[in-house]
């Protein structure tokens, strides 16, 4: 397979969790106190320098109280 620049954007850009906080007025911090984990875990998170497993995501989308599918950048085109 061969990566284009889309592509890298894309792995680059896996979730949406940093817009969602920010939309929503929250800090990492608080995600982090109410997750359970570090503050440099949900940086990460946020920064798409490491992705959090399926259950940490849904553990993110009910604290956020947004459907899973918005912490996540669509791999389909419209």
């Amino acid at each position: 397979m061969c990566l284009t620049v889309q592509n890298v954007k894309e792995i680059e850009s896996m979730n949406r969790i940093k817009k969602i906080l920010k939309e929503q007025g929250r800090t990492q911090t608080w995600l982090a106190e109410k997750i359970g984990k570090s503050y440099v875990i949900v940086t990460n998170y946020c920064n798409n320098n490491s992705q959090p497993s399926i259950q940490v995501l849904t553990e993110i989308s009910q604290i956020l109280d947004v459907d899973i599918r918005e912490l996540l950048v669509s791999t389909k085109d419209n």
